[in-house]
């Protein structure tokens, strides 16, 4: 299932890609801005949809369907791990390091001599 849905959103996304590349941007009609008589002017109205406009709106919407449905799938994933089987370690008490004879000398305390 997942490998069907990541499939499918490569295949939107380079449709996308390809989709808004081949669309002219607004900068283009300029000179028709100025007198062209065109409907698709710089601040006039932009005149009826093309086919180019409708397929954007639907390979983004795709687009993220697609990415929404491969978030919710990576998210409730059970977590596999290769500690899984093995057991907890043993845990032992510090001991504590072995004293010298010149080291408990220097750090003896002075007695007390009331």
């Amino acid at each position: 299932m997942s490998i069907l849905v990541i499939v499918l959103h490569i295949i939107v996304c380079l449709a996308l890609i390809m989709i808004v590349l081949l669309q002219t941007g607004k900068g283009a009609d300029m000179g028709a801005a100025f007198g062209g008589g065109s409907s698709q002017t710089l601040f006039g109205s932009t005149g009826a949809s093309t086919f180019l406009g409708k397929a954007t709106t639907v390979a983004a919407v795709v687009f993220m369907l697609t990415s929404l449905v491969l978030a919710y799938m990576s998210g409730n994933q059970t977590a596999s791990t290769i500690m899984e089987d093995s057991p907890a370690p043993i845990e032992q008490p510090a001991s504590a390091p072995a004293a010298t004879d010149a080291g408990s000398a220097n750090n003896a305390a002075p007695a007390d001599n009331n």
